[in-house]
């Protein structure tokens, strides 16, 4: 009798993960959380505050190197039905070196010794909402094109002997969004998303591409590469960085 019932449950569960796997292989999941983690590195970083005789041009990237910083990001996707979407992204980054200039240094308003240490402070926090549209649902792939309203939660700091400046950016940029799903077998997929804008002062690109690999139903491991490019040149400020993520993932499915 024991055996009867040991081989019924296992029958149950069988069904039930059968049943769970093919509710996930041919349904769009009503929400999809994604856990990105890994590291930084910069090799452009130009600064220049004010963008006139009255600041000095320097690069962050000589003055800190491209040392890889810790960075994450989550995104919360919401598919309200198999055609549209909503996409948000969480993405906080701030990091605070303490580097010696070779020259002086005029920075909004302020001047700073060279030869001495000086505490720099790059802050670059992105949140993000997407409008997403899948226009193509093929048998290995899903298109999507939409927009994305970014806020843009920036700060460059300088500290020199108990004195500092810095310059404060929020502000809103439009995106155009593009992305596609590519299901190269049952468990692999290729993941890719675009955010990208470019024309007048200034321009943004966010680029990733994700190997995922599905555990089960639910859960789903990856790593991958991003890139973030970008900047504003305007009078107020000329700031462009280009940084690049390796990032691990840990995706949910509900």
């Amino acid at each position: 009798m024991r055996k009867f019932f040991l081989l019924a449950a296992l029958l149950f569960l069988t069904s039930l993960s059968s049943e769970s796997y093919a509710r996930s292989e041919y349904q769009t999941p009503s929400l999809v959380i994604d856990f990105e983690g890994g590291v930084l590195w910069q090799t452009v970083n130009d600064i220049q505050i004010p963008n006139s005789s009255e600041g000095t041009r320097f690069s962050l990237v000589d003055l800190a190197g491209k040392s890889p910083y810790p960075a994450g990001r989550v995104y919360i996707t919401w598919n309200i039905n198999r055609t549209h979407g909503l996409k948000l992204l969480l993405a906080p980054f701030s990091v605070t070196e303490e580097v010696i200039p070779e020259k002086d240094l005029k920075f909004e308003g302020e001047e700073f010794s060279g030869g001495e240490v000086l505490e720099a402070t790059y802050k670059f926090n992105s949140w993000r909402i997407s409008y997403r549209y899948r226009f193509r649902d093929g048998e290995k792939a899903s298109w999507y094109i939409g927009f994305t309203a970014k806020v843009r939660d920036a700060r460059i700091e300088l500290v020199q002997n108990g004195n500092g400046s810095d310059k404060p950016d929020l502000g809103f940029v439009p995106l155009l969004h593009l992305g596609v799903d590519w299901r190269i077998s049952r468990n692999w997929s290729l993941i890719s998303d675009l955010d990208a804008l470019a024309g007048g002062p200034g321009r943004a690109i966010d680029f990733s591409a994700k190997f995922y690999y599905r555990i089960n139903s639910d859960w789903s491991i990856g790593a991958g590469y991003r890139t973030l490019e970008g900047g504003a040149d305007v009078e107020e400020v000329y700031n462009f960085a280009w940084l690049h993520y390796g990032i691990a993932c840990i995706r949910y499915r509900y």
